[in-house]
């Protein structure tokens, strides 16, 4: 349920309009006007759901939405009545109309009286600066930017355009690009784990490198990113990054890559565009991983993959290998 509360519907939308947005074909009435977006599940007659996965083919045939965006194989398992929006990319497609609905939230610009700002900093138009927030000297704020309660922005850090951080954030050594958002807790630019060893101990190996974030990047509250060694950690326009993800130093990761929460990338490890990694994921350091390859949730990746491979398991290894090892291990335990 979608709860008034916390979140503000922008009113009714015509079919014609949501059709235009998502470039689906409609199959019936493109007047009717649509109030809301909702699970097929809870949908009424003035909503509209999307199916993406057939394990929810069923509730697709007895969903009570008014609309529903399909892939056009499916149309006709749709109840009677519902309106069709046909599209090969129906998630996609529900994710434009819901942002119809709920467009990113507005806000008024303005700079708290219980912020501190450096003297030298310099804060472009139309920027929201919230309590408790910390901007030291030399940093550059653009136009268009909100920075919530309690963040610290350390000093000569760069944020581009449109971007929004979000409160108990720490950024330094860090230059940002435009429409980032940064959730609540990430920790951007502090130390790399550089360390030395020898004959009398270990010694700490000054971190001299930045983190360099291109524009578009979405980054998931708790999330730890550390500043280069010696060559820049990067992060590619358009990728999104979950919760809880530890990216270490000199890593470079490519645009439009996806990473799921938890998982841990260590030092100088290299991430192609449109990779997609699943949850719990861990790399070794040094390795590179190639344009549009995918990794299995909880896979342990020890060394390079190939653009466009799938891997799984621990050591991570060519996913069909990885089930074929496990169907023989069970064949063997049922053997018993």
């Amino acid at each position: 349920m979608i709860d008034s509360r916390f979140f503000n519907n922008y009113g009714e939308v015509s079919l014609e309009e949501i059709a235009a947005l998502t470039n689906a074909i409609i199959t019936s009435s493109a007047t009717q006007k649509f109030s809301n977006v909702a699970p097929l599940e809870t949908a009424g007659v003035s909503d509209i759901s999307f199916l993406d996965n057939t394990k929810y083919l069923s509730a697709f045939e007895t969903s009570k939405a008014g609309a529903c965006f399909v892939r056009s194989k499916f149309a006709d398992r749709a109840p009677s009545g519902m309106q069709l929006l046909i599209t090969e990319e129906p998630y996609y497609a529900y994710a434009l109309a819901a942002q119809k609905f709920y467009p990113q939230e507005d806000f008024s610009p303005s700079i708290s009286p219980q912020a501190q700002i450096a003297a030298t900093a310099i804060i472009g138009k139309n920027v929201r600066i919230d309590a408790g927030v910390v901007i030291g000297e030399q940093v550059k704020i653009s136009d268009n930017c909100w920075i919530a309660t309690n963040t610290i922005i350390d000093k000569a850090v760069e944020i581009g355009e449109g971007t929004r951080i979000g409160g108990l954030c720490s950024i330094s050594h860090a230059f940002i690009g435009k429409n980032v958002i940064i959730h609540r807790g990430v920790h951007i630019g502090q130390d790399g784990f550089g360390f030395a060893a020898g004959k009398k101990g270990v010694t700490k190996v000054p971190q001299l490198g930045r983190v360099l974030i291109g524009d578009n990047v979405e980054i998931g509250s708790g999330t730890c990113v550390d500043r280069g060694a010696g060559h820049d950690t990067s992060i590619g326009m358009g990728s999104k990054i979950d919760n809880l993800v530890q990216i270490g130093h000199n890593v470079q990761i490519g645009r439009f890559t996806m990473i799921a929460a938890q998982t841990g990338i260590a030092g100088s490890t290299k991430i192609g565009d449109g990779v997609l990694i699943g949850g719990q994921v861990g790399f070794a350091g040094h390795i590179t991983i190639g344009n549009g390859a995918k990794l299995a949730a909880q896979a342990g990746v020890m060394t390079d993959v190939p653009a466009g491979a799938t891997y799984g398991g621990a050591p991570a290894m060519p996913i069909i290998e990885w089930h074929r090892q496990n169907a023989t291990i069970a064949k063997l335990i049922r053997k018993k």
